[in-house]
């Protein structure tokens, strides 16, 4: 049986007295669920929600990471930094990073790698703009967005990695994909996956990634091929978020 995970992506917001403040009502209100639970605050905050964390079971990520190990590449942070703080994972490939900063396959791809090199489980979000989606092209994206990875990494190397799907078009939008609409596309990951290893498939986590809140994520997390989810907006207050982990 597939543990359930919730991660939140706290993205650019928050100065360290809130990024405190709201930490510590995450952990305040964990209680007794056993699903997994992680969030991924701003780089510069990880020192200090890393301490905060500690001897909890909620676990820390970064909300992005190099594609190459060290070197000349002002901006970058690597895994290897990363691993100093104890990130248990590291989103790579979110929309906002592939449609604002030009991330392409083959760069998330790289990023994947990296990751996995330090023992930083990778996050690899997938998904399709509105445009892709009316015309239809919803899975050959995610076939591209997937195989970029399987190339350079090998299937196996998702025995140890999440997939989140993002409908780019319910990112901060305020719309969500159906219930329904959410299984067709987590069923058909996985079955993807399994064409190519059926234990892996079995195991792996896929998360929904598109605009999850309090209201509708009991709906979302009951279908069968729904892990849990990877939380934007709502992460950001810690009574929703709280709803939202509790409500596996």
């Amino acid at each position: 049986m597939r543990r359930s995970l919730v991660v939140g992506n706290w993205k650019m917001n928050g100065t360290l007295a809130s990024a405190e403040l709201l930490a510590k009502g995450i952990i305040a209100g964990l209680g007794g669920n056993s699903a997994d639970i992680a969030i991924c605050v701003p780089y510069v905050h990880l020192p200090r929600v890393s301490e905060l964390v500690k001897n909890t079971s909620l676990a820390l990520g970064a909300q992005n990471v190099a594609d190459k190990s060290s070197g000349a590449y002002t901006g970058e942070v690597s895994a290897a930094m990363l691993s100093e703080f104890d990130c248990k994972y590291a989103l790579v490939g979110h929309s906002e990073r592939r449609s604002y900063y030009g991330d392409t396959d083959e760069s998330v791809a790289a990023r994947f790698c990296q990751a996995q090199e330090q023992n930083i489980i990778p996050v690899l979000c997938v998904g399709e703009t509105l445009e892709q989606r009316e015309q239809d092209q919803t899975f050959a994206v995610i076939n591209t967005q997937l195989d970029a990875v399987i190339n350079l990494a090998g299937i196996a190397a998702f025995s140890a990695a999440v997939i989140a799907y993002e409908p780019v078009w319910a990112i901060g939008t305020g719309k969500t994909a159906t219930d329904e609409q959410a299984q067709e596309v987590h069923q058909y990951i996985r079955q993807y996956i399994a064409a190519k290893d059926q234990a892996i498939a079995d195991k792996i986590q896929i998360l929904y990634g598109g605009s999850a809140k309090p209201d509708n994520a009991k709906g979302l997390f009951a279908m069968p091929d729904i892990d849990g989810g990877l939380i934007g907006g709502a992460s950001l207050d810690a009574e929703s978020f709280l709803k939202i982990y509790h409500s596996i």
